[in-house]
Formats: structure tokens, C-alpha cells, sequence
């Protein structure tokens, strides 16, 4: 599962959604007034402007050996998007995160990333992140693929599909066959993956087609001082491109038509 392999970029790479995610300690001056600033300074890239409020999941907290889950008020989420929609960036007072539903290649999604977070490190001085996270959620689509005569069990390894893999049922005798885990990587990361078939909504549409859903989030908890994000980010990546590499098979390794 994280055995080594040659990095390659994808001419037909079934990402519908990258997801880059940096929690870091409450900077309640974005919660309490609009971030102009933050705003003015990506503006060029991310034009359009929307908001929205959001309900946190409850909080545990521990008062005396009682454990208990506290309601929690809502939180303004400012989102920054790109003219086309394709990029955007969400800001709250405890994360920001950049995302795209145009995923090419990690160098073109760090160099964005960089300029983000260049920017809010600039105007925000966060003291450090606590959580550093890099989701990729990936689609295979056989149609798209060519593959349409394949079962899933051909196309991605055995730890990944799990009953699919039995030889004695098809891929359409299965109502929901999905996979949960969340593991140890390397670096001293953790790893949740979900897999498993389903239906994806693509750009404001339903897709009527199941597609074969191999989603990674692979995130770096503690302690993480600016001055060592780049490296982070590094590993978080590279733990995710290594695993991702692992699950598929050479036939959809070649599919998707490495470059």
C-alpha cells in the first residue's frame, strides 16, 4: 500500500475534487468583520465573493469526568471563487482551505496554494496550524475510460473493492459495497479512505452512471509552526500519490493515459 512507485501525471485523471485544508487556532477578527484584506489581496484570482452560515458539528467537552457534546453557534464562511467557479477559496476563523474541481497536476495546485497562503499568513500571522489536510476525491468512470467490458475487481487492487473482488458476482449485483478505514501513513500522518461504488452530482448535475469512488484524505494532526508547512504539505502529498498509485491496477494505470 506504500510501496514506492514512479510519479506520473494523468492526461485523463478522474479527480472531481481536490481539497486543501489548514486548521488553525480561533482568529476571531475574521468571524466578527468582513476579511476586506484578505479579500483585496486575492482578488484578481477569486473576482466573486459569496458567504454563508454554518452550523459546527457539537463539541465534547470533559467538566469533571462528564463527558458531554455542547452546541456551538454558527460560524460565517467566506468563500472567495474564481471567474469560472473552478477554484475557491473558504475562509472561516479556525480554517482556510482552497479547492478545484479542475485538477491537474500538484505543482499547479501548490503554486495557487502558495499565493493563498502567503497572503493569509501576511494579514492573520496565524501562530500555527493545527491540522494540515490534503483530500482527493477521485470518480473512475468506465465510459470515459473505454472500459465498459471491465469489472471494478479489474480495474483496482483487491484491498480496495473488497466483495467486488469475488469472481462469482457481477459489479451490478451490488446494491452498496463500500469500504471505511482510517489508518497510520508515513511521516507521521493519518489516512481516512472510503471506497466504493456510487453515484456522483458533477457540476450542478446528477450523474445517472455509477462510478467507482476512491476518496483520500490524508491529513497531518499537532503542531505545525509556518516555517514547516511547505514540508508538511510535502508529505501529506506524497503519502496520498503513493497510496493512490497502489490501489489501481496497470489497466487503469493505463487508461487514464500517464504523461
Amino acid at each position: 500500500m506504500f510501496r514506492s512507485m514512479p510519479r506520473v501525471i494523468y492526461k485523463n485523471n478522474q479527480i472531481v475534487n481536490v481539497v486543501c485544508q489548514l486548521r488553525f487556532p480561533a482568529i476571531l477578527s475574521i468571524g466578527t468583520k468582513a476579511p476586506d484584506d484578505f479579500q483585496e489581496a486575492v482578488r484578481r484570482d477569486f473576482p466573486r465573493y459569496e458567504t454563508k452560515k454554518e452550523l459546527p458539528a457539537p463539541k465534547i467537552v470533559n467538566r469533571g469526568g462528564v463527558i458531554s457534546a455542547e452546541k456551538q453557534g454558527p460560524v460565517t464562511n467566506h468563500c472567495f471563487l474564481s471567474e469560472d467557479g473552478e477554484w475557491q477559496i473558504n475562509l472561516t476563523d479556525t480554517f482556510i482551505a482552497l479547492s478545484s474541481l479542475s485538477y491537474t497536476d500538484w505543482e499547479t495546485f501548490a503554486g495557487r496554494l502558495d499565493r493563498v497562503l502567503a497572503e493569509f499568513s501576511r494579514i492573520y500571522e496565524p501562530a500555527w496550524f493545527e491540522r494540515v489536510g490534503l483530500r482527493y476525491v477521485n470518480a473512475f468512470s468506465k465510459d470515459e475510460l473505454g472500459l465498459q467490458e471491465r469489472s471494478w475487481n479489474e480495474l483496482l487492487q483487491p484491498a480496495f473493492v473488497g466483495l467486488l473482488d469475488e469472481e462469482d458476482v457481477q459489479d451490478g449485483d451490488f446494491l452498496r459495497c463500500t469500504q471505511d478505514v482510517e489508518m497510520k501513513a508515513r511521516g507521521g500522518c493519518r489516512v481516512r479512505i472510503h471506497t466504493g461504488p456510487g453515484m456522483i452530482r458533477r457540476r450542478a448535475v446528477q450523474e445517472k452512471t455509477a462510478r467507482f469512488i476512491l476518496d483520500l484524505d490524508v491529513y497531518m494532526a499537532g503542531k505545525v509552526q509556518p516555517a514547516y508547512l511547505t514540508g508538511a504539505l510535502q508529505t501529506v502529498h506524497l503519502n496520498a500519490d503513493t497510496i493512490f498509485r497502489n490501489a489501481i491496477t496497470e489497466e487503469l494505470h493505463d487508461a487514464m493515459e500517464p504523461q
